[in-house]
Parts: structure tokens; sequence; C-alpha cells
């Protein structure tokens, strides 16, 4: 019997504590730093971002995305056999334990079940999807819990407004499950290190400290021209994998970064951008938790039914990019 992986169940969530524009710019302004609403939208389509409490850590939100995830499944923590935790912003320095074993405590799993994290930035979400894939298409495993976390408020310097605009904290999770029926249809991952000064946080560990810069650096410019260009590129690389045409595609689900870059993605796919899930508005750039999060609102609003085509697609730090279609 050929085995397929599929998505069982959805789930996320946003920490309460949610900024908008206008009190984003007057804590700016506290610091001699001019921003706006206005300016903030017309550059990223960004009107809101949530930011988790100083002790709220990516584990506490992973599991809150991942208790809902399984409830929708109809399955218990202790089905779960592998734990694939995309995240940049780890609970712990050094990523050690892994952010995935801290779940895997913190949900009360204690069958033994594979845990590991996944670091492709933004596209980490999609990474992990691709290999749960092949660990349930192997059959080494059959009940896969896939997750997206960040607190990148963390990484973040207020005093750089190209940048602290535009990341908040959040969470989203599926299970993937061993079915008879096709899922997870295609998928495609890539990467180019030589890209990698272009988004990077520049500093490390040594002595104990931090050597350098331990602040996120984008440059904006360059990141926006390469993310339009490699998505089109992946997502047409796993149409073709899958032999289906765009035109068949019901919904978009592209890494919630930038508008114009989304929207860009669409035109060059030729799909309508009443296909496209959008939550950049309301969330911000979530890094590996933004695909996830928006698949889980549009699941559960309705819009993406069982049956539906769905493309998936992200771009990040790395530089890494990589797309999965599936059918839900």
């Amino acid at each position: 019997m050929t085995l397929y992986s599929k998505i069982v169940g959805t789930g996320s969530y946003l920490p309460p504590k949610r900024v908008t524009n206008d009190e984003l710019a007057k804590q700016l302004a506290a610091k001699g730093i001019e921003t706006s609403d206005e300016w903030i939208v017309s550059r990223s389509g960004i009107s809101a971002r949530h930011y988790a409490e100083p002790d709220v850590l990516s584990s506490d939100l992973a599991i809150e995305a991942s208790q809902r995830a399984l409830q929708m499944a109809k399955l218990q923590p202790n089905d779960i056999d592998l734990i694939i935790m995309a995240t940049s912003t780890p609970d712990h320095l050094g990523g050690f334990p892994s952010t995935a074993c801290v779940v895997q405590r913190k949900l009360g799993i204690t069958n033994g079940a594979a845990a590991m994290d996944v670091q492709a930035v933004c596209s980490g979400f999609v990474y992990a999807m691709s290999v749960a894939d092949s660990f349930i298409k192997s059959g080494a495993h059959k009940n896969v819990l896939v997750i997206g976390a960040e607190v990148f408020s963390r990484i973040l310097n207020f005093e750089d407004r190209t940048t602290c605009v535009l990341f908040g904290d959040g969470a989203g999770a599926i299970v993937m499950t061993a079915s008879k029926e096709p899922g997870i249809l295609a998928s495609k991952l890539h990467a180019d290190g030589s890209h990698g000064h272009i988004l990077c946080v520049p500093g490390n560990v040594n002595d104990g400290a931090v050597a350098g810069n331990a602040y996120l650096y984008m440059d904006g410019p360059a990141v926006f021209k390469l993310a339009v260009s490699v998505l089109d590129k992946v997502a047409r690389e796993v149409l073709a994998i899958a032999q289906v045409d765009a035109k068949e595609v019901d919904w978009l689900i592209p890494h919630q970064a930038n508008i114009r870059i989304m929207q860009g993605t669409a035109k060059k796919l030729g799909l309508p951008l009443e296909k496209m899930v959008v939550t950049v508005d309301e969330h911000g750039n979530t890094s590996a938790a933004s695909i996830p999060l928006a698949l889980d609102q549009a699941v559960r609003d309705g819009r993406v039914k069982p049956g539906h085509n769905v493309m998936m697609e992200g771009v990040g730090g790395g530089f890494t990019w990589g797309a999965v279609l599936v059918r839900m």
C-alpha cells in the first residue's frame, strides 16, 4: 500500500498583547524615531502585531497552538510519535535542549516520540512539513506534530524602524498523519548561502557573552527582489512535480512578510488576489509561524475546505525558500 501524509488538524495562537501601528509609533517617538501608520502600511501592509510578555517563550506559544491542532485531529498527545519544531527563537541559548523537546515535556508526551528543531527562519515551516512528509511516507512515523513558533520581538532593534515595525510573535501547528489518500502532493526546498548576509542576526556567543550584533538585520530591497523571484520559481516547480495546473490551486498561503511580495507572487502565478490568504495586516511577519497561523485561520473560518488544493510557500534567511502543495 502506498503511504501518503495528510493534514488532519490545525491550530494557532497569538499572545494577547496586540500593538497597533499608532501605538508602536508612539513608543518609537519616545526614543526619537519617527514612523506612522501610513508609512508602515504603505511599505508592508501591516497594521498590527502581537508581542509575547517577557516571561513567555516560543514553547509556551507552541503548546497553545499544538493543543488546538490535536483537538481538531481528535488525537491525544501520546498519539504523536514525532515532533518537528520550526523556530529561529528557541527557548534556550545554543538551541539545546531543542524547543521541540521542551514542547514534548510540556505536552506530557511520554512515549519516547522523536523531537527536533528545524532552523530555516521564515521558510522553517515549509521545511518542517517536507521533512514530516518524508518520514510518514517512509513508514518511520505515523502521527507528526509540526509547529512554527516565534518570539521575534526578542531580537528586534527598536531603534531601527525599517525592521522593528515588521515582525510579531505567534505560533501555528498542524498534525500530519499517514493516509491512504494523497495529502501532500509535492514539495521542493532550496537554499543559497551566498545570500546569507541580506537577512540575518550577525552576532554569536563567545566566552559566555554575545559577540557582535544580536539584533535582526535585513537589507529590505535585496530581500524583496530575491523573494519575488524564487517564490514564483519554486511554486512552479512544485506544480510541475504534482502535475497540477496553477488554475487548480484553490488557495495560496505565502509566508506573511510583506503584502507587496505576496501580491507579486500571486500575480506571477496568475492567481487572483481573492485566492490568497492574508494575515500579515494583523499579525505582522511571524517568521516560521506565519504560514500555519494563516492556514489555521482559513480552515477555521471555512475558506479552506476538505479537497481544496493549497499552495504554501516561504522564503527566509539563509537564504532559504521552499513550497508545499497540499490537498486538504
